[in-house]
């Protein structure tokens, strides 16, 4: 990610998948974008309203796609699924480690795609809203000047206060649900961090044991090689005291540098062995510091998971009181529309009155 991208952007929901990508030649085969398994994040853009799927590998963004209306994810397989992007004109392909995996994408697509449907439809609804509001404003000003010329207007002060005390009241709401939303998107960008340090950790952990297994089996081997090597040093040792005691003659000086060499030689492989033992046995140690974090890891990602649970619900409870906030605002309307009404009404006779009396008086 670009660092102007993760200002403005917050991630929702992320996996670990497979890329890959069609053949752009043959438009059949799948080509790897990816050697191995990567993060495959769904992305937020607040002051765009736009919906994004970023994965990165290395230094390069392996997907950047902008979720459309238009686009449908479809799963081919258990564990495989795909959706076309026009605006790259290619076709992206993803294969998951289980079956569960590959639905809670397919369903956290289906959301992100219904939610960008609705943001165009209000972006095109308020376009249409802001285009006939600025046709209405002249004429209703007009209307407006003519009709209201005397000084009872003002008596509409005490309806607009209420208003002005909703829009205040919902203002305030709306604070506090982007404040707690930004501390949900927080918590997320935490559980995002601590998924992918316990998915480095399970990586390593798995090299580990399986480094720990080829060592033990090497160790058990180098045990048999080192009782071997340990019995004919025994041996050769056996044979150059049987030796020394015979006397020095010329043929058996000569046999007992050679089994003094080989005895030399057999210390040497002897000494490396038992440095390699050593070396394995420090990697052991470092597997089980390894596991100690991975359960401190999966530790904290369980605590995060609560802190989410908890602003999921508090996100609710705001969202249910906002609700109650508008609802009340809506009755508040309607009872300003209808005293607005009744001073319409009230105006209109007052207007009568003054051409009565003008008539009387002319009379």
């Amino acid at each position: 990610m670009f660092p102007h991208h993760r200002e403005r952007e917050q991630p929702i929901f992320c996996a670990r998948a497979h890329v890959f990508q069609i053949d752009p030649t043959t438009k059949r085969n799948w080509i790897p974008a990816s050697k191995h398994a990567v993060t495959v994040s769904f992305f937020y853009d607040a002051n765009r309203n736009v919906y994004r799927i970023i994965s990165v590998g290395g230094t390069k963004a392996i997907i950047n796609c902008t979720v459309t209306p238009s686009m449908t994810f479809t799963k081919t397989s258990q564990k495989f699924g795909q959706w076309a992007d026009s605006r790259a004109n290619t076709v992206y392909g993803l294969g998951f480690a289980t079956e569960q995996q590959l639905h809670q994408f397919s369903e956290k697509f289906k959301e992100v795609k219904d939610a960008a449907r609705l943001a165009r439809e209000k972006s095109q609804d308020k376009e249409l809203a802001n285009t006939a509001l600025s046709i209405a404003a002249p004429q209703f000003s007009q209307d407006l000047s003519d009709e209201l010329q005397s000084p009872p207007v003002m008596c509409v002060n005490g309806p607009e206060d209420k208003l002005f005390r909703s829009q205040s009241a919902d203002i305030t709401l709306s604070s506090e649900k982007e404040r707690i939303k930004k501390m949900l998107s927080e918590g997320s960008i935490c559980e995002m961090n601590l998924e992918a340090e316990f998915f480095s950790l399970q990586d390593s952990n798995t090299k580990l044991v399986a480094a720990l297994h080829e060592a033990n089996a090497n160790v058990e081997q180098w045990k048999k090689q080192l009782t071997a090597y340990q019995e004919e040093t025994d041996r050769l040792r056996e044979q150059v005291a049987e030796l020394e005691a015979h006397g020095g003659h010329g043929p058996s000086d000569r046999l007992k540098d050679e089994l003094t060499q080989s005895l030399e030689e057999l210390e040497a492989l002897l000494k490396a062995k038992d440095e390699e033992i050593h070396i394995l046995q420090s990697k052991k140690v470092e597997y089980h510091e390894m596991e100690h974090d991975r359960d401190e890891a999966i530790h904290r990602l369980r605590e995060t998971e609560m802190r989410n649970a908890e602003l999921e619900r508090r996100i609710q409870n705001t969202e249910q009181n906002l609700n109650n906030s508008l609802e009340d605002r809506d009755r508040m309307d309607s009872e300003v529309q209808r005293a607005i009404e009744i001073l319409d009404i009230k105006i209109f006779d007052l207007n009568d009155l003054r051409q009565s009396l003008v008539k009387l008086i002319d009379k």
